[in-house]
């Protein structure tokens, strides 16, 4: 039998190569163990037994494949204890996080990069209200709230180390140590109220815009970046209505949506008259003020997402007249930054029998740190929300000297207060919050004491800032049981002031739009008005019942996509800044266009790249000629993320806006994307010489559309060509218009190890800034993806089990958990997983069941 020989020793310097990397291994091994065990210690327990003190009686929670919860109690303060706990289990760090961004207190855990930030936010005070409004809301509110803080404080006593809790705190002990987070607390929850109020905070970015490009170009020029929304061209929500005897009255296509009930005995404001705003625009000496306050503003959206371009909403229902089932139908996909983990969370919240001690069944989309549902259904009721963007902001220019500031020919005193931020790793930072009548001074808060002497500050005033018990509406919605008692639960709905679309079991539809909105003794919103003259006060609010509503309107649908509500008969203003109707038109287009439809084709709608402006703006592209841009010719407009042509077409789309408008438009002012740009930029293209077309950096040559055309074409051949290849063909929008899943604290730390840890991604969604699909991007910046349909959802009330929803990543906000970003790819492709809700199929797609015991 042949044997082998023994293997010869090995030199000297081999041996202790082989003895380093032996060591190496085993380091690595360590390290790798280590990790491991520190990413899933503060995994969720999702099996088995745990005393959740404070309960009644047990509550079940069942989580099927996604991590999904659907939680089974008997009361309804049962529920939020244990929703709470709930949330806690899957998104703490989230809620700590978000709790600090709302207070302004995140420098307390990231120390000097975030002071303007909470500099920011404690000028405003979105804390102070808060805490002011727990005490305008109803006891069975607070009742909720209080349940809900005990759920997470039971969790957090359950975990008292933070290494327990999330895998965030393990980072941020590297960078501050013995951070251990507070109890929480009803004001934490509603506060979160104030940041989403911020983030769909109406024109105010418009009107901020409309000041500084006045700073450059005549009035009349800034007016043409501001088009009026066109009654001719894109739908309104409302057909038509006008107010009678303190009531909204539909006309037309529209039904009577009033409540039997008894109106409100309020009586209702009369509108004062409206002069157009602007006799004069901002002065020169209000730029500094204004120039500060945009730069401020730039300091939010890192950490809130708020201000990108493409922020809207799509939400629409249609009647059981055009479904396949002869039940209505109800779609939302509500548009954001994109946030890792999603800004939703998807549960259950379901008693267990209803009654008036427990009232729900409901199913839908949550906020970490907020009880209840915010947008779903419950077993009779299903709605959707999409920004109203009503006018609720304006900006006061003041004159200051010292501590006083001028009004009506008088000095009054300046409102002060001194805030102390606490900054990880430094001293204390103290800012002086100084107020006028019309509200905090915004223009100053970057610097930490006010601008010294005589000069111009801007004042903000905002429905926000006014006490307000929006939480009630939440907590009426999860339990309304018909339009009634809907819109009842509407009226709490302040701000941020929603499009609400309904729709029952019964087969009613409706539209309701709330919100605590202003009347102006003069001008429309539209700029900045001057403080020292008391011409331009809030006079009042609309009352609620003047506000458009309709109920089953003869069309058989209602479509809201952050349009116009309603025609200018309107006796009221709303708003001047509406989004202009492209992906309105188009939802409504495509629902005509079926005889019937059903679930599915709610969802193909969802996902239509249809770009209304690109079939506007390609035959002049054609004409013009160019470079390749024959592979325009025959597309379908559709922004698919394999197509060429829609690649070719936004590069050239971008190219013309930088080409039109930068060279005249202060950095501040310039065309992000969007709706609005479309609007402008097919406006000018009937005026082949308008003054935009020229580019004043050419001396002594005047260009006129078709130049700028030209020009934007070849630079958009130059680009694809050296980021996508030689061959048209095969470009791909896909390749430029690119998701990366950033994690909102440690995503953009700048330390390759901890992003990878925290961020997932790229993604290559379809869609662009004007479809439906309605993925924004920042034409200043490039085409990566700014903003997200943040969810979808479809609601069948045939049968509620038929329903179907997608969330941006996942249920949960551990790094590496298996639901961390699960639904993220199902996004991106446009599908959709069932959204069961009743209690068999809950249990049948169950693959955990946790019991939470008193």
């Amino acid at each position: 039998m042949a044997r082998f020989a023994p293997l010869a020793p090995l030199p000297g310097p081999a041996r202790w190569a082989v003895r380093v990397l032996a060591v190496l291994l085993v380091l690595v091994l360590l390290l790798t163990a280590w990790t491991v065990w520190t990413v899933r210690r503060s995994f969720p327990r999702m099996d088995g037994e745990i005393r959740l003190p404070g309960l009644r009686a047990a509550v079940t929670v069942y989580r099927d494949k996604w991590g999904i919860p659907h939680i089974y109690a008997d009361t309804g303060e049962d529920l939020m204890r244990a929703q709470g706990y709930v949330h806690a289990q899957d998104r703490f760090w989230e809620m700590d996080f978000r709790r600090h961004i709302t207070s302004g207190r995140l420098s307390e855990l990231f120390g000097e990069t975030t002071v303007d930030t909470d500099k920011f936010v404690r000028t405003l005070g979105w804390r102070r209200v808060a805490e002011q409004e727990l005490a305008l809301l109803s006891p069975r509110t607070r009742r909720y709230l209080e349940a809900y803080a005990q759920g997470v404080n039971a969790w957090l006593r359950e975990h008292p180390d933070t290494a327990t809790q999330s895998l965030e705190y393990a980072v941020l002990g590297f960078q501050r140590s013995g951070y251990t987070p507070e109890p929480w607390t009803p004001a934490d929850s509603v506060a979160w109220l104030k940041a989403m109020a911020w983030d769909l905070r109406s024109n105010l970015e418009e009107e901020l815009e409309r000041a500084l490009a006045a700073t450059k170009v005549p009035k009349s020029r800034v007016e043409q970046l501001f088009p009026d929304y066109d009654h001719d061209r894109f739908p309104v929500i409302v057909a038509g209505g006008e107010v009678e005897d303190g009531e909204f009255r539909p006309s037309g296509d529209a039904a009577p949506a009033a409540s039997p009930r008894a109106r409100a005995t309020v009586p209702a404001l009369e509108n004062a008259p409206r002069e157009a705003s602007g006799d004069e625009t901002p002065g020169a000496d209000a730029a500094p003020a204004l120039e500060r306050l945009a730069r401020a503003l730039r300091a939010m959206p890192s950490l809130m997402g708020n201000g990108a371009p493409g922020i809207g909403s799509n939400s629409w229902v249609v009647a059981g007249s055009r479904t396949t089932t002869g039940k209505p139908l109800l779609a939302n996909d509500p548009h954001l930054a994109p946030h890792m983990p999603s800004i939703w969370y998807q549960a259950g919240l379901h008693c267990r029998r209803i009654t008036e001690e427990c009232p729900l069944d409901v199913t839908g989309f949550t906020f970490s740190g907020t009880p209840g549902v915010i947008i779903g259904h419950n077993d009779r009721i299903a709605w959707g929300f999409t920004n109203l963007g009503p006018d609720v902001a304006d900006l006061y220019l003041e004159k200051i000297t010292g501590d006083a500031y001028e009004y009506k020919g008088s000095r009054e005193p300046l409102q002060t207060r001194v805030e102390e931020i606490k900054v990880a790793g430094s001293d204390p930072v103290r800012i002086t919050v100084r107020a006028t009548r019309h509200g905090p001074i915004v223009s100053d808060v970057m610097d930490i004491e006010p601008i010294a002497g005589e000069g111009t500050a801007v004042a903000l005033r905002w429905v926000a800032l006014e006490p307000r018990p929006t939480a009630d509406a939440i907590v009426a919605m999860n339990s309304a049981r018909n339009w009634e008692e809907f819109r009842e639960a509407a009226r709490f709905f302040d701000v941020p002031a929603q499009n609400l679309v309904y729709a029952d079991v019964d087969g009613n539809i409706g539209y309701q739009a709330p919100g605590r909105i202003p009347i102006r003794a003069k001008g429309d919103g539209t700029w900045p008005v001057p403080g020292w003259t008391g011409e331009y006060e809030w006079t009042g609010y609309i009352d609620f019942d003047e506000l458009p509503s309709v109920y089953n309107p003869r069309s058989g649908y209602i479509v809201t996509a952050n349009n116009a509500v309603i025609g200018s008969q309107y006796r009221h203003l709303l708003t001047k800044d509406w989004a202009y109707g492209y992906r309105a038109a188009r939802i409504q287009q495509l629902i005509t266009a079926a005889p019937k439809v059903d679930q599915a084709a709610m969802s193909r709608i969802q996902k239509d790249g249809y770009d209304g402006f690109a079939a506007v703006l390609v035959p002049h592209l054609l004409r013009v000629g160019g470079p390749d841009v024959e592979l325009l010719r025959g597309w379908d407009f559709q922004h698919s993320r394999d197509s060429a042509p829609a690649a070719y077409f936004n590069a050239i789309w971008r190219h013309l806006l930088i080409g039109t408008f930068n060279d005249e438009l202060p950095e501040q002012a310039r065309p992000s994307g969007g709706e609005r740009w479309s609007e402008v930029v097919r406006l000018l293209l009937d005026r082949p010489d308008d003054p935009w077309w020229d580019d004043v950096r050419t001396a002594g040559v005047k260009e006129t559309r078709d130049d700028v055309l030209r020009r934007a074409v070849r630079a958009a051949h130059t680009e694809l060509t050296g980021r996508l290849g030689d061959d048209p063909r095969r470009w791909r929008w896909g390749d430029l218009h690119t998701l990366k899943l950033t994690n909102d604290t440690f995503g953009t730390s700048g330390i390759a190890p901890i992003e990878w840890l925290f961020n997932r991604g790229p993604l290559k969604p379809s869609g662009t800034e004007s479809s439906v699909d309605s993925t924004g991007w920042d034409a200043q910046e490039g085409y990566e993806v700014t903003s997200v349909p943040s969810m979808r959802m479809v609601v069948d009330l045939g049968d509620l089990d038929r329903s179907r929803w997608i969330n941006l990543t996942g249920a949960s906000g551990h790094a590496f958990h298996a639901n961390y970003h699960d639904q993220a790819r199902l996004w991106a492709d446009g599908r959709t997983i069932p959204m069961y809700s009743r209690p068999d199929s809950v249990r049948r797609a169950a693959e955990h069941t946790l019991t939470l015991t008193p």
